[in-house]
């Protein structure tokens, strides 16, 4: 870990780390669900976990930030990052990444800005959590990692970041799964109101808009993420334990002010920052993706219902493909991880 790290930070780390090995201990004794392997949407009806978790999780140095991730397969096989979106982190991937792994992938899930043992090189950085800076956290990684191009799959924000870095930095990028489609945030589009059903299901975003709201987030991390799961995954029966392992990331201290600065940004209610202005102004024009892509929707989604993929076909100009997940929610590798990992191991091939 870097000497760059305070003593603040350093004992969140610490205390983070002690978090991790009693999730481990708690959990040693679970075996994998071999029906999630076999069946796509096994673990849809699955309330337990399988894997327990990554094990030893990783910092480095990366841009503005110090980043946690965990790290799996061998070192020399083509790279896959598998992004997490919001309210959950990288264990959305604990049974996905595994599977990955053993056919032969290195396999990077990293702790999003404000989440788990990720953390702020400086107290002063703005907790900024726009697109093209999210995004830029993962090139920051796989320039410190040495990596210079890899698959990049997601969800929620995770879908973003990797829809953005197949945009505007294609040569970083060898493939993409992105849920839910083209997902680029245009703030200029994003004034506009949506039908009254589709604002209901973003009535956070509204909520965050709020001092009310961000007191609120404050006061109720793990409450409010445990509302937006089941909102967000109707079908998930997930239990307790599986809950509370990816909570314990949500004790970030700088997880409230970036999850508020996200929507905020989104509604034009917070500024971003100067230097990401021109990637802003380019993702504005909603270009096209020039790398092999397959989308991926569950059908069981509360919050982004499942399309065709026709609206956004076009904007997917190399070799594309479109699946849909039945009975699978809006965190869609944990609920369905070996469809979500065939979609990797497909796009790969293309």
């Amino acid at each position: 870990m870097s000497d760059k790290i305070n003593s603040p930070r350093r004992r969140f780390l610490e205390m983070a780390t002690v978090g991790i090995g009693a999730v481990q201990l708690a959990f040693s004794g679970l075996a994998r669900a071999q029906s999630s392997q076999d069946n796509p949407s096994a673990s849809i009806a699955t309330a337990g976990m399988s894997n327990a978790s990554f094990g030893n999780i990783k910092q480095i140095d990366a841009g503005v930030l110090n980043i946690g991730y965990a790290e799996s397969g061998p070192h020399n096989g083509p790279v896959v990052i598998l992004l997490h979106g919001w309210p959950y982190d990288i264990h959305s991937y604990v049974d996905v990444a595994p599977l990955l792994a053993a056919a032969g992938y290195r396999v990077i899930v990293p702790h999003t800005r404000g989440h788990g043992t990720t953390r702020f090189l400086s107290d002063s950085t703005l907790h900024n959590a726009q697109q093209s800076a999210v995004a830029l956290d993962t090139i920051a990684l796989m320039d410190a990692l040495k990596i210079d191009q890899a698959i990049l799959a997601g969800y929620d924000w995770g879908s973003r970041t990797a829809c953005v870095i197949a945009a505007l930095w294609p040569e970083r990028c060898k493939a993409i799964v992105s849920a839910n489609g083209y997902i680029v945030n245009n703030l200029e589009s994003n004034k506009h109101p949506l039908p009254p059903n589709a604002e209901h299901a973003w009535w956070y975003q509204f909520y965050f808009s709020t001092e009310r709201g961000k007191a609120g987030l404050e006061a109720n991390r793990r409450n409010f993420a445990k509302v937006i799961w089941k909102e967000n995954s109707p079908k998930w029966n997930f239990d307790d334990a599986t809950f509370n392992r990816t909570a314990a990331s949500f004790d970030n201290p700088d997880y409230v002010a970036v999850v508020v600065h996200n929507y905020r940004w989104r509604l034009s209610l917070a500024a971003g920052e100067p230097q990401y202005d021109i990637f802003e102004k380019r993702l504005a024009t909603a270009p096209v993706i020039t790398v092999p892509a397959i989308t991926i929707d569950g059908d069981a989604n509360g919050v982004a219902p499942a399309s065709d993929g026709s609206a956004y076909a076009k904007k997917f100009t190399a070799k594309y493909a479109h699946r849909i997940v039945k009975g699978a929610g809006h965190n869609l590798p944990q609920e369905a991880p070996k469809a979500f990992a065939d979609a990797v191991i497909e796009v790969a091939s293309y």
